[in-house]
């Protein structure tokens, strides 16, 4: 898909008749967050694990 409004109207069909505002919202949000982290990690914005698990250390602190 080239464009979120493409993600979004795929991801409406999808939903079942009877699916609330909220669950539009939840499911567009959830599209446009996993299209921001394949952005990132084509543009070789990553963090290992190790990386991440030390981010999370210190803000623990």
């Amino acid at each position: 898909m080239d464009t979120i409004k493409e993600a979004a109207i795929e991801t409406i069909k999808r939903l079942p008749s009877e699916c609330s505002i909220e669950d539009i919202m939840y499911e567009i949000n959830f599209i446009a967050q996993v299209l921001d982290g394949i952005k990132d990690a084509n543009e070789g914005k990553l963090l290992t694990t190790e990386e991440l698990l030390g981010r999370v250390e210190q803000w623990a602190k």
